[in-house]
C-alpha cells in the first residue's frame, strides 16, 4: 500500500466574463512532496495520510488569454487495503498572477494493491484579482503512475460576478 497514496487534484482558472462558462484542462503533478503517512492501528493497512502537490498545467485553462500556469494542492488521505478517499484545498495561478482557490474530494478504489484512476469532485472557494468572488464546480480523473507523479484531467464550469453598476443610474 505505501506508495500509493492518492491525491484529488483539481484547480481552475477565469477571466471577467460573467456568464457560466465551461472549462477543461489538464494538470501534470510531481510526486508529493512533503508526504507523511501514519498508520491508525485499528486493522492492517488503514493509514491516514497529508501530502501536498506542486502542479503544471500541461493543457491550460485559457479563458480570454489568461492561461493557467501552475498549482498546489493538500490533501488528507484515508487509506485501506481496498479504497481511499481524500479532501484537500489547491491553489492555482494564472499568468496575470490572478489565483483561484479550490476545494475537492475523491474517493479510488484500490485492488491488489494498486489504485484505480481516481473520480473526484472540485469547487471554487474563492480567488484574488479578476478571480475574486469566482463561483463554479466540476470534476476531475487523477491517474496515478508507478513513480507516484500524476495526471489530472478537469472540467467544469465558473462564473464571476457581475459587475456593479454605478450608484445613482
Amino acid at each position: 500500500m505505501k506508495g500509493y497514496i492518492l491525491f484529488g487534484g483539481f484547480l481552475l482558472l477565469s477571466t471577467t466574463v460573467t456568464a457560466q462558462t465551461k472549462i477543461s484542462g489538464t494538470l501534470k503533478c510531481d510526486k508529493p512532496e512533503p508526504a507523511y503517512q501514519i498508520e491508525v492501528g485499528d486493522r492492517p493497512g488503514h493509514i491516514m495520510a497529508l501530502e501536498k502537490l506542486s502542479c503544471t498545467w500541461a493543457t491550460p485553462i485559457d479563458m480570454g488569454g489568461d492561461k493557467a500556469k501552475d498549482a498546489s494542492v493538500v490533501v488528507s488521505v484515508d487509506v485501506t487495503p481496498t479504497r481511499s478517499a481524500a479532501s484537500g484545498a489547491g491553489v492555482s495561478t494564472n499568468e496575470s498572477g490572478d489565483k483561484a482557490f479550490t476545494v475537492i474530494r475523491d474517493t479510488t478504489v484500490i485492488k491488489n494493491g494498486k489504485p484505480e484512476p481516481t473520480q473526484g469532485t472540485w469547487s471554487y472557494s474563492g480567488g484574488t484579482g479578476k478571480l475574486k468572488g469566482i463561483k463554479g464546480k466540476g470534476t476531475y480523473k487523477t491517474t496515478l503512475n508507478e513513480d507516484r507523479t500524476s495526471t489530472v484531467e478537469v472540467e467544469g464550469e465558473y462564473e464571476l460576478p457581475k459587475p456593479k453598476s454605478p450608484q445613482g443610474k
